[in-house]
């Protein structure tokens, strides 16, 4: 079979690799792709917005079917599209995705089917913003309405920080459109967490648990970005609050999408908190997660393809997904000066080295090629993914790998995975 793997970044690299074990398949494409992808799948180069062309693509090449691996395709409408000419495709609709291309929208679907998520207000204004602000006081959680790299969450600890975010987005419209409409939420501390499922809408099948490190530095400090690492399992979740994760949050999600005539079809990952005994959805994304998705397809035994052709055709009741009991780490390796300004074109070297090292494996980024060297083309660069018989063991494995790379403003947080409470 042949498949097309929407994206570039660290897990549609991951999504290819797995795919790329498949009894099922003897090719891939990747659009865009990365250098890392490159190695083993053919890159094409098309925008994964231009639609149009993408289908023509599909049609020429008799591709079996497409994987969205990111949320922007998929906030534009490229399944309905794909669908609309009768192209096999992975991932839900533009109307299913909103659950996660949309904060507002997924916390007032949570508020009417009473899903638990933090207390919200959504403005539109900034002036009732910052009364709002002052009124309740800090910490806050802000964030822009729509999708936004790395940048779109502020944790505002003080009011000099809840104004100057708001001001961010609602003056100097940093965000452009996405942040039309912004969201000021408390901040619930505690024990954060990730969880994804597979869904066709009907059946629902989990994931190995996992958990990320959202900030910069070690130690939980610095900025707020995507992710800067992770781990699986999550031992957090246990298997009492596995049960009432896909209970009273992701089986619900996905009949409250149902309820409004939308079916969900693909993949649903929560990014969940719970502070003193009780959860709360902090987001929905509406694809794999990030970086989660890297430290936990190589966990997956069920092949991926499988999985993936029964979620389209509406029978993953007839898959049983198993799951290695290993467990795994994943390390991301950013550009100086990531989430803000960064340097491309710097050489990466050592690569190689880690291709002859057991158990790991390198997710490419923000990769591409110049001449015959591989250089940096993003602020996050690449992850390092190592697999162990326990977290312990894998993340050895994974910094053993990561100190054999270099390239000029490499950073990496050096504590991945050391917390597992």
């Amino acid at each position: 079979m042949k498949v097309l793997v929407i994206g570039g970044g660290g897990r549609e690299h991951a999504i290819v690799w797995k795919l790329s074990q498949s009894r099922h398949v003897n090719r891939i494409y990747c659009c865009p792709g990365n250098a890392g992808i490159a190695e083993i799948a053919e890159c094409i180069e098309v925008s994964p917005l231009d639609f149009d062309a993408l289908i023509d693509f599909v049609k020429y090449e008799w591709i079996d079917l497409t994987i969205v691996g990111s949320e922007e395709p998929l906030s534009k409408g490229i399944v309905d599209a794909f669908k609309k000419e009768g192209c096999r495709i992975f991932g839900p609709k533009r109307a299913a995705a909103q659950i996660g291309t949309s904060k507002v929208f997924a916390k007032d679907l949570m508020r009417l089917h009473r899903i638990p998520t933090a207390e919200y207000k959504v403005f539109t204004s900034y002036l009732h913003a910052e009364d709002y602000v002052r009124l309740k006081g800090t910490p806050l959680v802000i964030k822009v309405d729509e999708l936004v790299e790395d940048k779109g969450t502020f944790l505002a600890s003080t009011m000099e920080e809840a104004i100057e975010a708001l001001r961010l987005i609602m003056k100097d419209r940093a965000f452009g459109d996405a942040g039309k409409r912004v969201i000021i939420e408390e901040n619930i501390k505690g024990e954060e967490m990730s969880f994804m499922i597979f869904t066709d809408g009907n059946t629902l099948a989990p994931l190995a648990t996992s958990k990320k490190h959202h900030y910069m530095f070690d130690g939980e400090r610095g900025p707020y970005t995507a992710g800067m690492g992770a781990y699986s399992p999550a031992p957090v979740i246990t298997k009492e609050l596995r049960t009432v994760i896909i209970e009273e949050i992701m089986r619900p999600a996905v009949k409250a999408l149902n309820s409004q005539g939308i079916k969900y079809n693909g993949i649903l990952s929560a990014e969940l908190v719970i502070d003193k005994g009780k959860l709360y959805v902090s987001e929905f994304n509406c694809c794999f997660g990030y970086p989660e998705t890297q430290a936990v397809l190589p966990k997956l035994k069920t092949d991926l393809m499988d999985i993936t052709l029964a979620i389209t055709d509406e029978r993953l009741s007839d898959i049983t997904v198993e799951w290695k009991k290993e467990s795994s780490v994943c390390v991301i390796v950013s550009s100086e000066g990531y989430p803000d300004k960064f340097q491309k074109g710097v050489i990466i070297t050592g690569l190689e080295k880690v291709k002859e090292m057991k158990d790991v494996v390198v997710f490419h980024e923000g990769t591409t090629f110049r001449d015959k060297s591989i250089v940096t083309s993003g602020g996050k660069v690449f992850g390092v993914t190592a697999t162990g018989d326990d977290i312990k063991d894998a993340g050895r494995k994974a910094y053993n790998a990561v100190e054999k790379i270099h390239f000029d403003g490499m950073h990496y947080r050096k504590d991945i995975g050391n917390k597992t409470s």
